[in-house]
């Protein structure tokens, strides 16, 4: 596995930000006019959540990272400018997330992520 993408994309910057306690070491890696796409289980493929830009990216992992559970880098794949990973998180009563992303990188950030993501219910 490379831990490098062309441009200086590392994993273990993206291992720090998907582990750290705020959202905003993982916010910077995010290009200004990046869009990510999240489907879930409210989220449907043909009408998936949009964010665009880093502000609306870091609205909503402002909120993530405000609740009460813990994140880890599972496993990443590095190939060139794309990247593909898998995050677990839990919250202390137990209940489990599980999110498989993809990113696109130009110039070392991240401009487009889609994330499947489910949880326990």
């Amino acid at each position: 596995m490379s831990t490098h993408a062309t441009h200086g994309f590392d994993v273990e910057t993206l291992r720090r930000g998907i582990e750290a306690d705020t959202a905003a070491p993982l916010v910077s890696l995010y290009a200004p006019d990046a869009e990510v796409r999240i489907v879930d289980r409210y989220d449907q493929p043909s009408r998936p959540k949009v964010l665009r830009g880093r502000d609306q990216i870091a609205e909503m992992l402002d909120d993530v990272y405000s609740r009460d559970m813990s994140h880890r880098l599972a496993r990443c794949v590095v190939q060139g400018d794309q990247v593909a990973f898998t995050e677990e998180c839990a919250y202390p009563d137990g209940v489990r997330v599980l999110a498989e992303s993809m990113l696109s990188l130009r110039n070392g950030e991240i401009v487009e992520q889609t994330t499947v993501q489910a949880w326990d219910e």
